[in-house]
């Protein structure tokens, strides 16, 4: 089978909510990490047979949302666009599928990508398409929507509780790993480690000022002591608050996929081999668990261990589901998240599993890392997990 490669990759910072990139639209951003992943691959637009685009906003023009950044990013309208939502894990499914598509003669150069922009999803009213006899009806908010389970009804915080309470995380577990997370992205900002991976977007203001956005602006300066403080978000008495679960966000990030025998042809230098792909499933109400079976299964289907990975990118969709895993899987810790995750970063839904894919890539290069798992917890009971490979 081919051997599949990643030869560039890059990241807008990621917005959090009412921030610096709230009114960019996700074909925006999506555009922005797609033609700076393509200059540092040293691949022409011309030549990108497949656009791949992971989101979960897929609403109103945002159906065209593949295609749109496609276009945007100057890849020629010959080429194809494919829009993928495997909801938190689209961007991850995107890189997936790219793999899939080449390893089947589908495509020779693929770019796969995942953007968002929770902020613009929109606001509906179900029944006004025909109108209504008489009465009150509800606004209902399109954002709270896509992050309430479908099957229990309530929101995607209560599934972290039922982790929490079924694998016996207490809210001390939960703060100490939110806090851990919010001091290693700040020493991850301050020391640089993500300025290679990120792309700078220029956000023009109301009065033509252009602003310069290239850092990451989700992480908060807390404490053990203000996290305790913060009430119960989803469930009364509960241990899930807003200080250790992930936020509302917005970013992209891109990865121009090819086989090594095209790389080679073309004279490139390959970042990093995409090595085996899995998805797990479980009962919706802990869908945060499903990283562990993911990542069982990937490990499975390559012939690894744990023992022979040096980076974990573990999406912090929460705290909860976050140390579950984690004790499931009997993770050394120093391998997780090491420059933080999303509980400090952000979790731009869609676009998460390409941006955590990007900034494991830079840090397999930064620390001389050999191999890296990407993983994250699905909505609906899903867990995707990929390994890659230092290409260096």
């Amino acid at each position: 089978m081919k051997e599949v490669v990643i030869v560039g990759a890059a990241r807008t910072a990621i917005g959090t909510m009412g921030g610096t990139i709230k009114d960019l639209h996700p074909s925006e951003l999506g555009a922005i990490a797609i033609k700076e992943a393509l200059q540092r691959a040293g691949v022409a637009a011309e030549s990108v047979e497949e656009v791949i685009v992971g989101s979960v906003g897929q609403v109103a023009e945002n159906a065209f949302i593949a295609r749109m950044c496609a276009i945007e990013a100057g890849i020629p309208t010959h080429s194809t666009a494919l829009t993928v939502n495997r909801l938190c894990g689209s961007g991850l499914q995107a890189i997936n599928s790219a793999v899939q598509a080449i390893q089947t003669n589908q495509a020779d150069i693929i770019v796969a990508a995942g953007t968002e922009n929770m902020d613009l999803l929109p606001y509906y009213v179900r029944k006004g398409r025909y109108g209504y006899k008489m009465g009150h009806d509800i606004l209902e908010d399109g954002l709270l929507t896509a992050l309430t389970d479908p099957f229990g009804k309530y929101a995607m915080g209560v599934t972290a509780e039922k982790v929490a309470e079924r694998f016996n995380v207490s809210r001390e577990e939960q703060d100490a790993f939110a806090l851990k997370s919010q001091e290693k992205a700040k020493q991850a900002i301050e020391n640089g480690y993500f300025d290679d991976e990120i792309v700078p977007v220029e956000v023009k203001g109301r009065r033509g000022e252009v602003t310069i956005f290239n850092k990451d602006e989700h992480p908060r300066d807390t404490s053990l002591e203000k996290l305790a403080k913060l009430k119960p978000a989803f469930v009364e008495n509960g241990t899930v608050t807003p200080g250790n679960a992930s936020g509302i966000n917005q970013g992209a990030g891109a990865v121009v996929i090819m086989s090594k025998e095209k790389a080679d042809e073309l004279g490139l230098k390959p970042l990093a081999y995409i090595r085996e792909q899995a998805v797990a499933g479980v009962d919706p109400e802990i869908m945060g668990f499903a990283p562990s079976p993911a990542v069982k299964k990937v490990l499975d289907k390559a012939g690894l261990t744990l023992n022979d990975i040096d980076l974990i990118e573990l999406n912090e969709a929460f705290a909860a589901q976050s140390v579950a895993v984690i004790k499931d899987l009997e993770i050394d810790e120093e391998k997780v998240n090491p420059n933080g995750g999303a509980i400090a970063l952000g979790h731009p839904i869609g676009a998460s599993g390409t941006i955590l894919t990007v900034k494991s890539i830079y840090d397999m290069k930064r620390r001389g890392l050999k191999r890296a798992i990407i993983t994250m917890c699905i909505g609906g009971g899903q867990g995707i997990a990929t390994i890659i490979e230092n290409a260096e």
